[in-house]
């Protein structure tokens, strides 16, 4: 199985990717490509530029075409369209060059679980965060829950605690 975790920044994503990996045994997880270019030696600036987002896109969809079947993603790449959507300099980004690849890439999973900002808050942020992480996850909800370019995926919205979201992703999966 191929499964996204997708959402905002500091919603419990990984915490969610690792667990299911470990309940999944057979599952590897796949670091959000943020942290993998820059375990390539890329240096982010502290918002990253249209450009640098677009270099994260590039690699998620390299990592869904060239992984194999039981990957678990920390994000994909809707996520990476929240962050462009939302982006100062948002006007720059060409979706209509990307978005074939972004479809074939979705089409690729079989499942994408969404992580959303909940009421009261779980995760604690730096008051300079609060606002992006907002907005990322009002454009996440569209893209993702309400499938705004209309992909069809499967999808799982998962809240509660860490040990809930994990219960209710393998109670859906039927593990």
């Amino acid at each position: 199985m191929r499964v996204a975790v997708s959402g905002s920044h500091r919603v419990g994503k990984t915490t969610l990717a690792e667990g299911l990996a470990e309940a999944l045994p057979r599952h590897e997880v796949v670091p959000e490509p943020y942290h993998l270019l820059e375990e390539d030696g890329h240096e982010f600036a502290e918002m990253p530029s249209i450009e640098e987002f677009e270099l994260q896109l590039e690699r998620s969809l390299r990592c869904v075409e060239e992984r194999g079947t039981d990957v678990v993603f920390d994000r994909c790449a809707l996520d990476i369209l929240g962050y462009l959507a939302t982006h100062r300099d948002a006007a720059l980004f060409r979706l209509e060059d990307w978005l074939p690849r972004v479809e074939d890439s979705v089409a690729k999973l079989d499942l994408i679980i969404f992580v959303p900002i909940e009421e009261p808050d779980r995760i604690v942020v730096s008051p300079s965060e609060v606002r992006l992480r907002a907005e990322v996850d009002a454009v996440l909800k569209d893209l993702i829950v309400d499938d705004a370019y209309g992909l069809g995926f499967d999808l799982i919205i998962a809240e509660g605690t860490a040990a809930d979201r994990l219960r209710r992703v393998m109670t859906s999966l039927r593990i």
